[in-house]
């Protein structure tokens, strides 16, 4: 049996886009399928990456621009695999685009769109601390740089719903402003989804993380000034919605003394999840140096059980940090409530066997990371197995790091478990090369062996 040599990739975030340019290069085409508008994954929303303090809008952007013009990539964003069926060399897999009621052939780009939306809604790309119209592109670097329309909050789909008595209530506005002001007459409110079928002969996975919710802890007050990392980032970033300025949600106060809270639900069987999450130590160790390099006469404290740091120059980042003047506080916060306008942050410090609590205008959880939302569906689909936190299993841990328990199938990134940037890069890389050697040969057994 001839092996098709063309390759799905699941997954724009950076270990999906190397696996895809790593191939690409090689040769051989790629499908590379992302669910959401844009290709970046998380690292787009980050405000710098450590421990080099780098943008990563300036090492990210140039791949996601490869990616969206390299002549062996067909890149399908805003779309979902549905269906998988045949072997290793020989797959058939359904893919879904989702309708954008946007026609990406005439539209340009312009933004006239989303600038004049009167509809907003939380953005997910900023963590839910601004909004976005419902027209958008995620962020302005977002490849491709063409908007969707999220049907669920358009007025005009709402009002089309309300009309054919799907929906109940006031009736709403007609509003298609998008559609009147559009140069390139590009808004297509008949556009539908629709299903893509490709043979393909090796397939990557790159689903990535998230964080998991804080609602997960209630001994960590629901407050809105309680707020997860990447929440912080989106904060800090210079290209976010506050334009670097921390402020307080609540209030928009600038806060002079942030508690940062780590492994918050991880190595935690009882309350959270029982792996550590490699990255939270580092992030937050950032996170406070950034934050006290822009709010001059702060103070950021850190609640940790151990720090972890095995990455190239981690160890001496961390360093770096204590002594810019962060506070490390080694012992787990039992709780923290609000108190006037502070937060007040329980916990113990185990080097000096004290119970200690801090005030602070702001805390940042650093969450736990799990997979990414859908993941057991994603394997289901795919066949592959899961670990009991939801990870992609591969095949040896040891010695077959990158292979799923169904061949043909590789794994890349933060999809089989926690990692950093520089080793979900390499893994991409690394299940390239797989698939690269597998193409290498030029047939199949009928046990599924590659042969010469």
């Amino acid at each position: 049996m001839e092996v098709i040599k063309k390759v799905l990739v699941i997954g724009g975030g950076v270990a999906g886009i190397q696996a895809a340019l790593d191939i690409a290069d090689g040769g051989y085409q790629v499908i590379l399928v992302e669910k959401t508008p844009s290709v970046g994954g998380h690292m787009a929303q980050y405000a710098e990456v450590f421990p080099t303090l780098d943008c990563p809008q300036c090492i990210l952007t140039p791949k996601m621009v490869d990616v969206g013009q390299h002549s062996n990539i067909t890149l399908l964003t805003y779309a979902e695999l549905q269906k998988v069926s045949g072997e290793v060399g020989n797959f058939t897999v359904e893919i879904l685009q989702k309708a954008r009621k946007v026609n990406h052939k005439k539209c340009t780009g312009c933004g006239t769109c989303w600038q004049k939306c009167p509809e907003k809604v939380p953005s997910e790309y900023d963590a839910g601390i601004a909004d976005r119209a419902a027209i958008y592109i995620p962020f302005a670097q977002a490849v491709p740089a063409k908007p969707v329309i999220d049907t669920e909050h358009c007025r005009y789909i709402k009002h089309l719903e309300f009309v054919e008595g799907e929906t109940e209530g006031k009736r709403p506005p007609q509003c298609r402003i998008c559609e009147r002001l559009c140069p390139a007459e590009a808004i297509d409110w008949e556009q539908e989804a629709q299903t893509i079928t490709e043979q393909v002969g090796a397939i990557v996975v790159a689903t990535g993380f998230d964080l998991m919710p804080i609602k997960r802890l209630p001994e960590y007050a629901e407050d809105p000034d309680v707020i997860d990392g990447i929440q912080f980032e989106r904060m800090l970033s210079p290209g976010g919605p506050n334009a670097g300025v921390v402020r307080r949600p609540s209030d928009g106060k600038i806060p002079g003394e942030v508690v940062f809270v780590s492994c918050a639900g991880s190595r935690d069987p009882e309350h959270g999840v029982p792996h550590c999450s490699r990255v939270c130590c580092m992030y937050l160790a950032k996170q406070a140096m950034l934050y006290k390099h822009a709010v001059h006469d702060s103070q950021a404290h850190i609640f940790y059980i151990d720090t972890r740091t095995t990455g190239k120059g981690y160890e001496e980042f961390l360093q770096r940090t204590m002594t810019e003047g962060t506070v490390y506080l080694r012992g787990k916060v039992s709780r923290i409530y609000r108190d006037g306008d502070k937060l007040k942050v329980m916990g113990v410090d185990t080097l000096s066997g004290k119970q200690v609590e801090v005030s602070a205008d702001l805390v940042v959880l650093g969450m736990a990371m799990l997979p990414s939302v859908g993941a057991k569906d994603m394997a289901a689909r795919l066949g592959i197995a899961t670990d009991e936190q939801g990870f992609f299993t591969e095949s040896h841990i040891k010695i077959d790091p990158l292979e799923s328990t169904r061949p043909g199938i590789y794994l890349a990134g933060t999809a089989q478990g926690p990692k950093d940037i520089p080793d979900s890069v390499a893994q991409g890389s690394g299940a390239a090369s797989k698939v690269l050697g597998l193409f290498a040969r030029s047939e199949m057994t009928p046990e599924g062996l590659t042969v010469g």
